[in-house]
């Protein structure tokens, strides 16, 4: 058989299901040359060795009773396994060890793609697919994205940060914050949850209010933008900070109806789509594609990321609005979908991130 790949899926974030799709796209598409170890990780944070893709369809993985251990040991680079029943919780006191020739982490969001379980895999010394600590934790964390960026004299949406003790200290003043500097309409976003999971738009005091309360029960810290008016596009990237391969731009169309694209629009809403490579003023294309490189690199990007613009109404500028540094594999997602209007197949997409893992730290 050729490298074993152990493609880890679910999660404890919000955002477990859609890591569920993204891991059957996956396991369906991986070239037969590799050998598919599947680790479910449940909503509790158990891990599970899964036996097949169709557990994973029905839900019932969540059931299994071989727990598996990612040994943080260099030298060995292995799981751990062990078999048993659910009156034992698997804890039998014996060991299977399985080697691992590199990760592929289908994880979306908390303790998938901010830097967390990136850290255990370099303790692991296994070559695993995607972004490293670094690039995970401030392409995750919205805020600390945007300071990167205004280094770089990218346009971007101005922005609040507003903490959760400073609203129970005030939510009065964290409220007069945001007017003080921003004009309604407003997007409230969590700073550090994906795929638009407890983001609002609010168009007065009493909807910011309303909006806030429902991003803090997503993350502590908040990011309050101002709102672009415009079309959502987006470019998928590939490589390293060296080497850094960017698709053609995407573009988002929200179901009619919808205020923006949000979670329910995305993975939902089939009047939701999405167009590859659509009809754009002169020069945006490149624009957009030579930013997504800039920041790419600016937080030392690795592997693949999908970086997202609006390109604003009536003046047509280029506004960076997030960076996804591990983005959605489901058969709706717009990362294989860029990829496969420059001629790449997701098969063989997959198999150049798999191989491009071994690169880290060459």
């Amino acid at each position: 058989m050729g490298k074993k790949v152990a493609i880890i899926f679910g999660g404890q974030s919000s955002e477990h299901e859609v890591s569920c799709v993204s891991a059957c796209t996956i396991i369906k598409n991986m070239d037969p040359k590799y050998e598919q170890v599947l680790i479910g990780i449940t909503k509790e944070g158990k891990w599970l060795l899964v036996d097949n893709i169709t557990s994973i369809e029905k839900g019932t993985w969540v059931n299994g009773t071989c727990t598996v251990v990612l040994s943080p040991d260099a030298t060995r680079k292995e799981i751990l396994l062990t078999r048993g029943s659910k009156e034992t919780d698997g804890c039998s006191g014996t060991y299977e060890a399985i080697g691992i020739d590199v990760v592929f982490p289908v994880l979306h969001g908390l303790y998938g793609e901010d830097g967390t379980i990136q850290g255990l895999f370099e303790l692991s010394g296994i070559p695993y697919v995607g972004c490293g600590v670094l690039a995970c934790a401030v392409s995750m964390d919205k805020f600390y994205t945007k300071v990167i960026v205004d280094r770089l004299a990218i346009h971007q949406a101005q922005y609040v940060e507003i903490y959760g003790y400073q609203m129970k200290r005030d939510i009065d003043e964290c409220i007069r914050n945001v007017e003080e500097k921003l004009s309604y309409p407003v997007f409230v976003k969590p700073s550090r949850a994906g795929s638009s999971k407890g983001v609002s738009k609010a168009e007065s005091r009493q909807e910011l209010m309303e909006a806030l309360h429902i991003a803090v029960q997503h993350d502590t810290k908040i990011l309050v933008e101002e709102t672009i008016i415009g079309r959502e596009l987006e470019c998928a990237v590939m490589g390293t900070t060296e080497d850094v391969k960017t698709t053609v731009v995407g573009e988002i169309l929200s179901a009619e109806g919808t205020a923006f694209y949000d979670y329910d629009a995305k993975y939902n809403n089939a009047a939701s789509k999405t167009v590859v490579n659509p009809k754009l003023p002169d020069g945006v294309s490149d624009e957009i594609r030579r930013a997504a490189k800039q920041i790419f690199k600016a937080v030392d990007g690795f592997g693949l990321a999908r970086i997202d613009f609006f390109l604003e109404k009536d003046t047509n500028r280029v506004v960076f609005n997030e960076l996804n540094p591990l983005p959605g594999f489901t058969s709706i997602s717009m990362y294989p979908m860029l990829w496969k209007g420059m001629g790449m197949e997701i098969t063989e997409l997959i198999s150049n991130l798999i191989e491009l893992a071994y690169k880290r730290g060459q």
